[in-house]
């Protein structure tokens, strides 16, 4: 007997959906009709216009950290409409809800089934949509933006004056952090590849280090705060590149097959008692406040979401492969 993809409500109403029913490549999504969401008390019915890619969905997808299935589903995915970022319109809000009402447009993190022409999504994972974005626009910026703005003003406590370096300055968190970083009165130095260069210039970066022909941890430069979203350098040639009293963030999601990133964690939690530097693993969680914030930002002007490719709903198995063999820069959008 087939499984109902989770999320999904038992009425005669069916929406169109990506579906994950194993771990694999991207040749396991499909594309194809569930029940339409119901809403339950707390939550918001959202008529999906928009998502992104995020790299939450690239491990659910393949499983791998194989520790993550001890959230996701140790066998196959529990959730089974995979997807998180999401800018849609309220259809229905559930008993309990107060901060909107149909027609509102908004934008947030649904926990799953984002990849659909809708989602229920918890009302604390929801915020009013930026008015000067569209709904693709605004679906590149909830999760990425939110890791950015959590990791630098709340882990790195950046404040004016600050020399921030961001490694990994091209991709989806990245494109945000440049961004917020400048807006956080500091100095900006964003490090990637040679075709990258210019993207990153055109963020707001104050300088910028092609990795393939420089080494910034032996610049001589000392920063404030570091950034790091690649895990490619090792803690003790990253501390070498702080000032005495800088600070060290770590959100790269990179590790093995089996802990991911949780060793680099743990090696960082380990040494930080016994080193004048700041050592902060940041995994970012979900902020109608940091939402707020991140709208009142981009209305302002000071923050712009980077969109590398759109593609429509039915095309995520090829939004998946390009962003894990092509090395997509800033995000891809999914247009529902």
């Amino acid at each position: 007997m087939s499984r109902r993809p989770d999320g999904a409500g038992e009425g005669g109403s069916r929406v169109k959906a990506i579906v994950q029913r194993r771990y694999g490549t991207a040749d396991v999504l499909e594309f194809t009709d569930v029940p339409k969401p119901a809403v339950r008390p707390g939550e918001v019915l959202v008529r999906v216009r928009a998502s992104s890619v995020t790299h939450g969905d690239r491990v659910v997808l393949t499983g791998e950290p194989y520790l993550g299935r001890l959230a996701f589903g140790p066998v196959r995915p529990r959730h089974q409409v995979p997807g998180r970022d999401v800018a849609g319109t309220v259809e229905e809000v559930g008993r309990g809800v107060t901060r909107f009402r149909p027609g509102d447009e908004v934008y947030g993190e649904a926990s799953f089934g984002a990849y659909a022409e809708w989602v229920a999504v918890p009302e604390d994972r929801l915020a009013v949509k930026p008015a000067n974005l569209s709904f693709e626009e605004a679906a590149a910026v909830p999760l990425s933006g939110n890791t950015a703005l959590q990791g630098l003003r709340e882990c790195g406590r950046v404040r004016p004056g600050h020399k921030v370096l961001i490694n990994g300055a091209s991709g989806g968190v990245g494109t945000f952090a440049v961004q917020l970083a400048r807006a956080l009165g500091a100095e900006v130095t964003g490090v990637c590849a040679t075709r990258n260069l210019e993207l990153v210039r055109s963020l707001g970066a104050d300088h910028v280090v092609d990795y393939t022909k420089e080494d910034f941890v032996r610049q001589g430069r000392r920063y404030d705060v570091i950034l790091d979203l690649v895990a490619n350098r090792t803690l003790t040639e990253l501390r070498g590149a702080l000032t005495p009293a800088g600070t060290l963030v770590l959100s790269s999601a990179n590790g093995g097959r089996w802990i991911g990133p949780l060793g680099r964690t743990l090696r960082a939690l380990l040494v930080s008692p016994f080193v004048r530097h700041g050592l902060r693993a940041h995994v970012a969680t979900p902020s109608r406040r940091r939402l707020d914030d991140l709208r009142e930002l981009i209305e302002a002007g000071e923050v712009t979401p980077a969109i590398d490719r759109t593609y429509p709903l039915a095309d995520v198995p090829a939004a998946m492969r390009y962003v894990m063999e092509e090395h997509a820069r800033a995000k891809v959008v999914i247009a529902v």
